[in-house]
């Protein structure tokens, strides 16, 4: 089993693929205050619901953009597993280009969805990363990532503006049955999940003005489940993009040794 873990600034994403299909994919809170022991147990305790030995995982890969854990989780893995992960950066095989102003800027999450998009959909593709920022990556026809455009997420959003008035708390983030809301909850799930989807719908239409039309559209992360149904736009929703994007670098490695 080749273990794949994407480390976000909320969650760190984990999934098992076995003979090139996932096997299970699951979440833990990110915790900087942990130590490479703690992260061991936390890991192997999951595992064990799935019935995964340590000695049964061949290989690992993590995309982080959170430094401050990216070695931490590595020594957790090599700890209860012992397997020496790769890191995901533009010095692997990814098979993906980056047209940016300074290509090292680009997060490990942005380039992990750019390659499964490359490796798994028709070009050009939009990509969707709705994590606690919500990313959108315009890759070409060429597999090239062209650029990027980066905003508050849903769930961040939704906290400062509870946070930020005296009278609005906080709400489910379920869509209303009207745009037009007829109470306090109604009109903030309206701005919430429709104003994210009509964003998105916005920035699609922008990004293909410039990259010309995409092929894909595709998103992921934890708000885009219920954002991406609203959205005018035909949006595959993947929630397991991110990890399918570094088995695939993953194997790309192996393959090139």
């Amino acid at each position: 089993m080749v273990l794949t873990i994407d480390i976000g600034n909320t969650n760190i994403v984990l999934g098992g693929y076995e003979n090139g299909a996932l096997g299970f994919c699951t979440r833990i809170s990110t915790d900087k205050s942990l130590e490479a022991d703690q992260y061991a147990l936390e890991l192997s305790g999951i595992l064990n619901l799935y019935k995964v030995a340590g000695e049964s995982i061949e290989g690992a890969i993590i995309s982080s953009v959170v430094p401050q854990i990216t070695d931490t989780v590595a020594r957790a893995l090599r700890m209860f597993a012992g397997v020496e992960p790769l890191k995901l950066t533009q010095e692997l095989p990814t098979g993906v280009g980056v047209n940016i102003d300074t290509p090292s800027e680009l997060g490990a999450d942005l380039l992990a969805g750019a390659i499964a998009a490359k490796a798994l959909y028709p070009l050009p593709a939009i990509v969707i990363d709705m994590g606690t920022a919500t990313k959108i990556t315009a890759v070409d026809e060429q597999g090239t990532v062209q650029g990027v455009s980066i905003m508050p997420g849903v769930f961040i959003s939704l906290d400062a503006l509870v946070n930020g008035t005296s009278l609005l708390k906080g709400i489910a983030t379920n869509a209303p049955v009207r745009a037009i809301g007829k109470n306090t909850v109604e009109s903030m799930q309206s701005g919430v999940v429709f104003g994210a989807a009509s964003m998105l719908d916005g920035m699609v239409e922008r990004f293909e003005a410039e990259l010309g039309p995409a092929k894909t559209l595709v998103a992921t992360g934890g708000a885009a489940g219920i954002v991406v149904p609203h959205c005018r736009h035909s949006v595959q929703y993947v929630p397991t993009l991110i990890l399918d994007g570094l088995y695939a670098v993953y194997c790309r490695t192996h393959a090139a040794l």
